[in-house]
């Protein structure tokens, strides 16, 4: 299997996509922000210093999963026809979990869009929180579903 974004001179380039066919596609990709209990409760009583974390991180989220390709250099710039987001405390884990799910009808996935929504989104949990606690860590991001061309459907 060779990598689609070199030639054969082994030069970084956009793939050609004009010849595939125009499909409907999603992805949802899947990360979390670990915290201690403490600073969940800032989240969970909606009193952290800048404001609303859940509600701003989605905002974030939505716009970085319409300018991933002015962030990934080799990425197709997409009409993106839905982005959701969801934010959910945990306090199992405890922490946030952030679901992405990004559609579009073309010929070209949304996987790295999903996966931009979700590194942003919580990036800015994280942003939001840092004066609180600075050992947060954000882990986990991955793909957890793919659907729509060629190579068809991937669920993890």
């Amino acid at each position: 299997m060779s990598l689609s974004h070199f030639d054969e001179a082994g030069q970084a380039h956009m793939v050609d996509v004009s010849d595939k066919e125009v499909t409907d596609r999603i992805a949802v990709a899947e990360g979390c922000v670990k915290m201690r209990p403490e600073t969940l409760d800032y989240v969970l009583k909606g009193s952290a210093k800048k404001g609303d974390v859940l509600g701003i991180s989605r905002i974030a989220g939505i716009i970085a999963a319409k300018k991933t390709a002015d962030l990934i250099p080799l990425c197709h710039p997409l009409p993106i026809t839905k982005v959701t987001l969801e934010l959910t405390p945990d306090t199992d884990l405890p922490g946030v979990r952030i679901v992405a799910t990004v559609k579009t009808s073309g010929q070209t996935g949304v996987e790295m869009e999903a996966l931009t929504a979700v590194s942003v989104a919580a990036l800015t949990v994280y942003d939001m929180l840092k004066a609180v606690e600075k050992s947060m860590t954000i882990e986990g991001i991955r793909v957890v579903l793919k659907d729509g061309g060629k190579s068809g459907r991937y669920e993890a």
